[in-house]
């Protein structure tokens, strides 16, 4: 058996041994029919659209007619069932592409709603706290909290949307650092349809960022206006070098390029600098690349449910992004957790990882990476703010046994420490 030998390999002990062959049996033969129907929809992108080798040759300086850049926007956009898709090296990260977008659908004295409860630090203080801040523009903002139960407030939304000013409604696809759920296509669905009863005229703008494949439909296709995030997740296929894309429809995506560039110049222009054959060669593997990361993150989530600790989600379950979470319960398994990781990496491997400030974050924050693309998170990699309920967040994986490693790995340091998932937890 796979995971027998491998533990062999790498000289795994008990109690992380007895577990791992626990785990690997309660997963070994789930199936993965989303990703079934997704390798399809891609394949039939490509042939519909029919890529040329001449086509990959992109350009330099302003990259006006870039071959590469608008087949691989039109594939994106078939895809995603949009009229229209701008995806640029220029989009640095998803909060480049998220607040961009935002920027440009929100005029000041306009309101924006973040129906999915807080978002994520970086996003937050981009909207509310930093210099040049969107609500320093003017920019009103209401925040809707998640129930309990990490489902969205039905209610609270209808009666936020009563108001003439409010301009969009932006849904957080993935739990970020929060102890929620993420949420689901269906439930973006059943959002996208308050806001067309109560305010026909309000954008659904919807971070999509480790999210992208992962189930058969996206979020365009039940309605929303605009999708964001990050090339270098999901849609890279783990060869994109950099970039973010919005997806959705025409006019609201010809708004972002006019704020990203210039009005007038809008998406006419954006060099792909000779990565135009890694962006289409990575959206083709796509496919592949978010089903090996979601074997993975089942075995990881059955492993550490097998030593006691907490998981979400629960493994088997329903998956709605590439980000799996393990409730470590205090400070010293965090920082094992991480460093364990860490020592399967494939680049810097002997690093060990410690944590810090982060630009936008509040709190400390201890990450583990050896990615070939600086912070490509389709990549293995984890991640845990310094705070309670001090819950690390496992994320991607491009080869399902090099994840099997890390998760070993990674309980092996937690184990070692003399955790254990019922031990009381800090304050």
């Amino acid at each position: 058996m796979m995971i027998d030998r491998l533990c062999q390999i790498f000289q795994v002990a008990d109690p992380v041994r007895s577990a791992a062959a626990r785990a690997y049996e309660r997963v070994r033969d789930l199936r993965y029919d989303a990703q079934a129907t997704v390798k399809s929809n891609v394949l039939h992108a490509f042939l519909e659209e029919g890529v040329n080798e001449s086509d990959l040759a992109g350009s330099s300086g302003y990259g006006y007619d870039d071959a590469a850049r608008e087949r691989f926007e039109a594939l994106l956009a078939r895809i995603f069932g949009t009229e229209r898709a701008l995806a640029r090296l220029s989009i640095v990260s998803g909060t480049h592409a998220i607040v961009t977008s935002l920027a440009a659908c929100i005029p000041p004295g306009r309101r924006l709603i973040a129906v999915s409860g807080r978002p994520y630090d970086t996003l937050r203080n981009a909207i509310c706290d930093a210099p040049y801040s969107l609500l320093s523009q003017g920019v009103l903002y209401d925040e809707i909290p998640l129930r309990a139960d990490g489902t969205f407030d039905v209610p609270a939304l209808g009666a936020a949307l009563v108001g003439e000013d409010v301009a969009a409604v932006f849904v957080q696809r993935s739990r970020g650092y929060a102890p929620r759920p993420s949420l689901s296509v269906d439930d973006i669905a059943q959002i996208v349809g308050i806001v067309r009863e109560r305010a026909p005229n309000a954008l659904v703008l919807v971070d999509n960022c480790y999210g992208e494949l992962v189930e058969a439909r996206e979020p365009t296709h039940v309605g929303a206006d605009l999708v964001m995030g990050s090339l270098i997740k999901n849609l890279g296929g783990s060869l994109a070098p950099a970039g973010g894309y919005v997806a959705g429809r025409a006019a609201v995506v010809e708004a972002v390029a006019a704020r990203l560039y210039a009005p007038g110049l809008g998406g006419a222009l954006g060099p792909t600098l000779g990565f135009g054959r890694s962006f289409v060669q990575g959206l083709f593997l796509a496919p592949l690349i978010v089903e090996q990361t979601l074997r993975g993150l089942d075995f990881a989530a059955a492993l550490f449910d097998e030593l006691g600790y907490p998981v979400d989600p629960k493994p088997g379950a329903c998956r709605t992004d590439i980000v799996q979470a393990i409730r470590l319960g205090n400070r010293d398994a965090l920082l094992r957790f991480a460093r364990g990781l860490q020592r399967a990496m494939p680049v810097n491997a002997r690093f060990a990882p410690e944590p810090g400030p982060v630009p936008g974050y509040v709190d400390p924050v201890v990450m583990s990476s050896g990615s070939f693309v600086s912070g490509a998170t389709i990549e293995l990699s984890c991640d845990a703010p310094l705070r309670p309920p001090f819950e690390v967040y496992l994320q991607g994986g491009i080869v399902y046994e090099h994840a099997l490693v890390g998760a070993l790995f990674a309980a092996s340091a937690v184990c070692e420490g003399g955790a254990s998932g019922t031990e009381k937890t800090d304050a």
